[in-house]
């Protein structure tokens, strides 16, 4: 059976301004994944549109949503402050959508590292969880764990979904801070995979098998917190 179309929804952030998502519904769902996009590409890229489609054949919904530079056709992404005030409206709004269904919150790269640095500046009501498809320890070529010191501000669990050869994270790097943040965090290095969770063709395997491993190793780690 194929997943149900994703509905068209509105977020609104304050009184004034409204940013679009998108809600992919199963009829059994367990839990919702609110689910930020990357810095360049937005909610309706075919990685994001893979994973909610994936996790949807999992009785996963997701809500994806979009920052506002995207919504209005910037490629600069907004100041820290407005993408978290954007992820807590994104919560919030799914939290109406979907009453009932447990939540858990994250994203691909960049939208993963804004939804819990939203997370480490105050709860996100309802969240269960955190889930990075990419977390971006540090710029390419500059290792660092700079940008994880907000992590030990999160009480929640985090799953952390990182492609082994992911020039943003270096593998000594993330295991490190994920060792270091103890049982709240589990990490799964797809083997071969970049940032973008492309392999190489001599791995063996294609792009469309890593994409079930993401999809198979969320919707389990979902299932085990809902």
């Amino acid at each position: 059976m194929s997943p149900p179309p994703a509905e068209l929804v509105s977020i609104a952030l304050g009184s004034e301004h409204r940013v679009s998502g998108l809600l992919q519904l199963p009829p059994s769902a367990r839990a919702c994944y609110v689910f930020a996009h990357g810095a360049g590409a937005g909610m309706a890229h075919r990685f994001m549109e893979a994973i909610a489609s994936g996790l949807s054949e999992a009785s996963v919904a997701t809500l994806r949503f979009q920052f506002p530079y995207l919504e209005a056709g910037r490629r600069r992404p907004d100041p820290p402050e407005l993408c978290h005030a954007t992820v807590r409206a994104a919560v919030a709004e799914a939290g109406r959508l979907v009453p009932g269904l447990p939540l858990i919150a994250g994203g691909r790269s960049f939208g993963g590292r804004m939804s819990s640095q939203a997370q480490a500046g105050a709860p996100l009501p309802g969240v269960l969880g955190l889930a990075f498809l990419g977390f971006p320890l540090h710029p390419a070529g500059r290792p660092s764990q700079e940008r994880a010191r907000h992590l030990f501000e999160v009480a929640l669990p985090m799953l952390f979904l990182q492609g082994a050869r992911d020039e943003l994270a270096e593998r000594s790097l993330i295991e490190r801070v994920t060792q270091e943040l103890g049982e709240r965090a589990t990490l799964s290095l797809i083997a071969e995979a970049d940032h973008s969770f492309h392999v190489p063709a001599r791995s063996g395997r294609n792009d469309r098998q890593v994409m079930a491993e993401l999809v198979s190793t969320l919707a389990e780690w979902i299932a085990s917190l809902s």
